[in-house]
């Protein structure tokens, strides 16, 4: 006999990544969404769940609805009274959090299945990973402990990134054949990468495309690394890995658009120096959000890991 669907709930579902979201579960064989919320456009149909309106649901209202599962994808530092309320009235509810405002807390796992899989079998609290933040971790983990001193990240992102709410990151007119440096140090993926993977100086960029990011990271060695070392490195830390391929070749963007996994690949060096390069590219809605979100769900529940994800629903 099949168990019952898990009843599931989306908050903040109203931008990219809530669309990426609904897109995916509304045909997931073991959720069902029951709710969808939306400070905006509350009483609107749900694009996708012809069933459901977007509600306009405060703190206590979400965890009286006792979901099995929330995720949360709303703008950074509003998480926190949603949990503490699902907390009190219902704390076996798994909770995905998309926003950032979990991924220095030790008492959350961190999301990045690649490399924190054991722990997210069972997690109740899980902290989804940022976009710039899963691709240049991936890029680093197989090499980390050779470093010699901070990686160096050059990151070039889609408009969509910047989310909906208008800003000169996603303004189509001020990126029409341009490249927009911004937040050059301290950026929050560059505290995360280094906190959860290796030390690096990160130099985020966005571009006028639309979706999808690139990565490419420098790394200096404490001793010499050939081509070679590096490919085998990264074949075996990703073998089997559902969602990430490694391969020869430098991958690009408009090949991983729409996809749900990651690329790295790109592999070179200067052996002389103890100097090498790779680059990693994914959809920064899809691996950077809402494939890896479900991803994290699957693991929670005990579902198989790509349930849902392979093939992702089509645009």
């Amino acid at each position: 006999m099949a168990s019952p669907r898990k009843r599931l709930g989306l908050i903040g579902a109203r931008g990219y990544v809530g669309a990426e979201l609904i897109k995916v579960l509304a045909h997931h064989p073991h959720f069902t969404v029951d709710f969808v919320t939306s400070r905006t456009q509350p009483g609107e149909p749900v694009p996708g769940l012809p069933d459901l309106r977007f509600e306009d649901l405060d703190a206590a209202a979400v965890a009286a609805r006792h979901a099995d599962a929330i995720v949360l994808a709303l703008p950074n530092e509003l998480s926190h009274p949603v949990v503490a309320a699902v907390d009190a009235a219902h704390p076996q509810t798994v909770i995905v959090d998309v926003s950032a405002d979990h991924r220095f807390d030790r008492t959350w796992i961190y999301g990045l299945p690649e490399h924190h899989r054991a722990a997210l079998h069972g997690a109740r609290r899980i902290a989804n990973p940022g976009c710039y933040a899963t691709a240049t971790a991936l890029a680093l983990r197989p090499l980390a402990a050779l470093l010699e001193g901070p990686a160096h990240a050059f990151g070039v992102s889609g408009y969509s990134g910047a989310g909906t709410t208008p800003s000169p990151r996603n303004d189509v007119d001020a990126l029409r054949d341009n490249l927009m440096p911004y937040a050059l140090t301290g950026h929050l993926h560059e505290r995360e990468v280094s906190h959860h993977a290796a030390p690096v100086c990160f130099m985020p960029h966005v571009a006028p495309f639309f979706r999808g990011l690139t990565v490419t990271v420098s790394m200096t060695f404490d001793r010499p690394v050939s081509r070679d070392e590096m490919e085998i490195r990264y074949s075996e830390a990703y073998a089997g890995e559902p969602l990430v391929k490694v391969v020869p070749v430098i991958p690009l963007v408009r090949e991983i658009a729409n996809h749900p996994g990651a690329v790295i690949g790109g592999f070179a060096v200067d052996e002389a120096r103890c100097h090498g390069v790779v680059v990693a590219t994914l959809d920064n809605l899809l691996k950077g959000a809402a494939s890896q979100a479900v991803q994290n769900l699957n693991l929670a529940f005990g579902f198989p890991e790509t349930t849902g994800i392979l093939p992702w629903p089509s645009p």
